[in-house]
């Protein structure tokens, strides 16, 4: 019998600084493919070097089972078989390339990922290092420096990330000529970029309203269509490779996607450390710089919400006090595991909102989300006698027929109710 090899990780990791900010490329897992539109072109501007990793075949997942336990967290694996496989490509000069990976500095596996992957680096790429992208204080030797202006920033393309993809997915299903859709995203994603590199990405009543304008422009069909949520985890919920492209599945199968807003879930990370100081006696003065911040976006957001109903054209994006609201009737606000809370607050709005067939994407394994997600459907189901909630898990060793087929049973419940 041969004998195995075993895998010699080194802890001598190479580390972040900021010398390198003019050397290195960095390359970043596509994990909101809607928001980094924005994002990837404002880091740019910052002088960063970046680009989002568009790879997604299979051998993606291979690459991070190589490193990465299939028991400790899909999204993680997904990460690192994206980095390890670009890097594999011979696209890139390893000696001057770097990845960067966001954490949120919860109680979740997500923020534990760094040690995973500058082991997995270390083990094929020990040149390449690790960068970290987080508010929480983690990982201060390798991290992005983040100013208030670039937090800024990052707050309202975050914004206009969300209603561009809000009203994408409100006009493609229904588009009269195919690409239509497409081409105003690609008008909206070049005018909101052309603020941000102009210094005028402050004037959001402007620019939300140019966004809503030019996608009420779409010439679209008056049938109507299944509409189908997803919530659950963030990286399944948004990311492609994550949901093995879910929404392309709901558009093939003639139903309209309704993904609520990032901002939810950065305002949920912020009530958090609120509720925190109620709760659990944490720290007052942390507490009233959040809520400080918190109200600074509710006040946008509620902006937002009513230059969508002037317009009438679209459903407004969800209006995070009224989650907070719903979330109640469901979990307590203390739950706040992953995304705890607020998939259930998630499903309730949208039930609320006309909304009733809901697929809840969470990784194998994943404790919050089961509890949070799969654990609080019956309560809702008690609340919302309609709902049609199908949940999914996405892993290794999940086939995508098999997700699909899950996926088309609760379509067909949703196409005979609609039809009754």
């Amino acid at each position: 019998m041969a004998e195995s090899k075993k895998t010699d990780y080194k802890n001598d990791y190479p580390v972040w600084d900021k010398s390198m900010k003019s050397t290195h490329k960095i390359l970043i897992p596509d994990m909101l493919p809607w928001h980094f539109l924005i994002i990837q072109e404002l880091l740019k501007m910052e002088g960063y070097d970046v680009e989002i990793l568009k790879n997604e075949s299979r051998a993606v997942i291979d690459e991070g089972l190589k490193h990465v336990h299939n028991d400790t967290c899909y999204p993680c694996l997904c990460v690192v078989g994206q980095y390890l496989d670009a890097l594999k490509s011979g696209r890139y000069d390893v000696n001057r390339t770097a990845v960067l990976i966001t954490q949120t500095g919860g109680g979740c596996r997500a923020s534990n990922y760094m040690p995973l992957i500058k082991k997995a680096l270390s083990a094929e790429f020990p040149q390449v290092p690790v960068l970290s992208f987080n508010f929480s204080g983690l990982e201060k030797k390798s991290s992005m420096p983040i100013t208030l202006s670039l937090m800024m920033k990052l707050a309202y393309a975050i914004f206009y990330g969300d209603s561009i993809m809000w009203c994408y997915y409100q006009t493609k299903p229904y588009e009269k000529a195919h690409g239509l859709s497409d081409a105003a995203r690609d008008r909206a994603v070049k005018f909101t970029v052309e603020a941000f590199s102009r210094g005028k990405y402050k004037n959001y009543k402007k620019i939300n309203r140019e966004i809503i304008k030019t996608f009420a422009a779409v010439e679209r069909t008056a049938e109507k269509k299944t509409k189908v949520g997803i919530v659950g985890e963030i990286y399944v919920k948004y990311s492609n490779l994550g949901n093995n492209r879910l929404v392309d599945l709901l558009l093939s199968e003639n139903c309209e996607p309704v993904v609520p807003a990032l901002m939810d879930f950065i305002m949920y990370c912020i009530i958090n450390v609120v509720n925190d100081r109620r709760l659990y006696g944490h720290s007052p003065f942390v507490a009233f710089i959040y809520r400080q911040v918190y109200k600074m976006l509710r006040k946008i957001q509620r902006v937002i919400i009513d230059q969508f109903n002037e317009d009438g054209t679209f459903e407004p994006i969800h209006d995070f006090g009224q989650l907070r609201v719903l979330a109640d009737k469901v979990l307590n606000q203390g739950v706040k595991m992953g995304e705890g809370w607020l998939i259930p607050a998630e499903m309730a709005a949208l039930a609320e909102t006309g909304v009733k067939n809901v697929v809840c994407a969470q990784p194998f394994g994943c404790l919050p989300n089961h509890i949070a997600g799969k654990g609080a459907i019956r309560t809702l189901k008690s609340l919302y006698e309609d709902e049609n909630v199908v949940a999914v898990d996405y892993d290794p060793s999940s086939t995508k027929v098999n997700q699909e087929n899950r996926i088309k049973l609760m379509l067909a419940a949703a196409k005979q109710n609609m039809a009754n």
